[in-house]
This record gives C-alpha cells, structure tokens and sequence, in this order.
C-alpha cells in the first residue's frame, strides 16, 4: 500500500519483518542515516547502477539478484574487492508481499554469494502504475586490488582478448519470459557474481591491462567503446566467441545478433600477448569460467575498428547497437 512508504507505522513494519530479517548484518543493523563501514586502504572504488527489469523475475534470476551482481561486478572489473553495497528499492502499490520476499531473499543469497554486506538503504512506494512493479538502485564501494594495474591506456597491439564465458544469455532470457513475448527456450539468465572469478584471475600473475563486463550493448558495444578510447583496431573471430546452439538459435529467431545481447556474468579482459595462456587457464579453473576463451586481439590498423572474421572466412565491422534493441533487461 502507498502507506507502506509514509515513513510511519506500515513503514516500520515493512522493514522490520520483509527487509531486515533477510537482510540483517552489523552494519545495517543500527538502521541509522548512513552506515559506518571500517576502511583501511588508500583508494576507493565507488559505482552505483539503477535496475528496471521487466519481468521482476526470469529463468535463472529476478530483479534482486540482478542488482546485487551488477554493482558487485562493476566493482570487480575495476579491479576493486567489493565491501558493502546500498539497497534502495522503490515499490508500486499493489506490489505483492509474496513477490518481495522472495526478491528480498534472492538480494540476501546473492550477497552471501559474492561475500559483500547490505551496509544501508531506503524505500519508497509510489502510485499504482508508475513504478513498473519495483526499480532497485544500489550502490557498492570496495578498495582496490594493489596486484592488478588496470589502465586502458598500456594496451598495445599484440595484446589478447579474453571472454570468460557463453554470451548473450541473460537478454535472451529475459525476453523468453516477457509478456506478450514469451516462447519456449531452455535458455537461462547468466547473472553471477564476478568478484571470486577475477580474484582468481588477478592471482594468475597474468598483466591484465584491462577489464569490464559487456551488459548493454553486449559483447559488441563493449568492443566499439574500447576502440574509440584506445584508437587501435580490434580483430575478433567469429567461431572463437563462445555461444550455445540454443543462444545462436533464439537470436536468430528473435532477428538479433549476439554480440550486441546484453550478458550479466560475463567479462572480457585486455591482456598481454605472453599471459593470455596463463589468464585462459586461470579462468578455465573457476566454476563461471569454464568456458572461457581467447577471442581476438589488438592490432595496429588504421583506421581504428571493430571486425569480426566470420565463420566463413569473411571480414565485418562490428558497431554498437544503435539504440536499445531489448529494453528493460537491467
């Protein structure tokens, strides 16, 4: 109910028996304007993302899940150890309780998955229709790891590219449970914690220049960002970039390509040519790199693009989506 968000009574109850039993921890516990987290290092990572997924729940994840994952690993591939996370959620009325407990409970396993503390947060409940059943936004901080120096700027030609799983996944998911949309597909979403992968990744000793996960945009707006602020050319192969037969088939049903479908537990790294052995191997060790492969590299061609060699021995240039081909995926 809209009082549920009046700051009084409902709201006190609200929180005391939904958020807080599930959520509980020593920093969230004393309920107070703003946590107090112990800090010991001298650099901060500090991200925040807002989530507005349609529908609040979808194979292999929910809205919850998708928010903790998602700031969790913006901090990971800043090459941050993630601390403590926000958690403000925004209700519509008429949201069910049954519906937020298990979200809350899905925001719960997935912090205890990636070890991180919902240090604080908020709610608010906004009128029938106007809050698409629930919008989370969160907030992470974490110290940086002193073993990674991630810097787009020693990237060079030569160096390899590293995808460390099956892509296109969680757009594909999303859509295969969206009303008016749904159809049948085996396909679940990836969404996953990154930190425990990349710590083992950084452990590796490989000269990890760069990092980030390809969410929207996917794989392709990833690659064409990077082109643009590094100005050197990316080659990737086709039959190198790991996708499943029933991925390949729903985008093609769908009409889409799957570079350009967003992924929620994936990361592409930039490494040195030498190491990229080392980094695959590393990867292939953990539980959500398994599949991880070498799909292209740097090189020194002008001008500065994207291309793919396609599995027919062909080039294309791969391009950013133009808009936002699935919307509402995160």
């Amino acid at each position: 109910m809209l009082a549920h968000g009046g700051g009084g009574e409902l709201t006190g109850r609200l929180i005391a028996e939904h958020f807080l039993p599930r959520l509980r921890n020593q920093w969230l516990e004393p309920l107070g304007d703003s946590a107090v987290l112990p800090w010991t290092s001298s650099a901060l990572a500090f991200t925040t993302d807002s989530h507005v997924v349609q529908p609040l729940e979808f194979p292999g994840g929910d809205i919850g899940r998708l928010a903790v994952c998602g700031t969790v690993n913006d901090l990971a591939v800043a090459g941050a150890v993630p601390l403590a996370l926000s958690l403000a959620v925004i209700m519509e009325e008429g949201l069910p309780l049954k519906v937020l407990d298990r979200i809350i409970d899905s925001i719960a396993a997935a912090a205890a998955e990636a070890n991180v503390s919902i240090a604080t947060g908020d709610t608010k409940v906004v009128e029938r229709g106007r809050g698409d059943g629930m919008i989370i936004n969160t907030a992470g901080v974490g110290s940086l790891r002193e073993s990674l120096s991630l810097d787009k700027r020693r990237i060079i030609p030569g160096d390899a590219m590293v995808l460390t799983g099956l892509i296109a996944e969680h757009g594909l998911a999303v859509m295969s449970a969206r009303e008016g949309l749904a159809f049948q597909t085996a396909l679940r979403s990836d969404v996953a914690p990154l930190n425990g992968l990349i710590e083992q990744m950084a452990a590796s000793g490989a000269d990890i220049r760069f990092m980030r996960d390809p969410t929207r945009g996917g794989l392709a707006g990833l690659l064409a960002d990077l082109c643009v602020d590094i100005r050197l050319s990316i080659e990737i192969e086709e039959t190198a970039i790991p996708i499943s037969r029933t991925a390949r088939h729903t985008a093609e049903l769908l009409g889409l390509d799957p570079v350009t479908v967003a992924n929620e537990g994936k990361c592409v790294a930039v490494v040195a040519a030498e190491d990229a052995g080392k980094l695959l191997e590393a990867c292939r060790a953990h539980p959500l790199g398994r599949q991880a492969a070498i799909i292209g590299r740097i090189t020194d061609a002008a001008p500065p693009i994207v291309e793919m060699i396609t599995d027919a021995g062909g080039r294309r240039v791969v391009q950013r989506p133009y808009g936002e081909e699935l919307p509402r995926i995160c």
